[in-house]
């Protein structure tokens, strides 16, 4: 895949590749790629959460019983 960048773009890539954390213009890509797939599912996560129906509370008695499962135990 070939893909053209204006400089100022490329320069970004550039920079990003001589700080060392990504070893091509390539590597840097697939990690912008990445986070803006993990965004996109979060955002879908967080949209369907918010159009769904209320749930249980989360207070004190909720945590207990994820504590109690957690150990094994059965929640009260």
């Amino acid at each position: 895949m070939v893909i053209s960048l204006l400089q100022a773009l490329k320069s970004v890539l550039d920079q990003q590749v001589a700080g060392g954390r990504f070893g091509t213009g390539s590597d840097y890509v697939r990690d912008l790629l990445r986070k803006g797939r993990d965004r996109h599912a979060l955002r879908r996560l967080l949209l369907d959460g918010a159009n769904s129906a209320p749930g249980d509370p989360a207070d004190d008695r909720y945590f207990d019983g994820l504590r109690q499962r957690m150990k094994g135990g059965s929640a009260q």
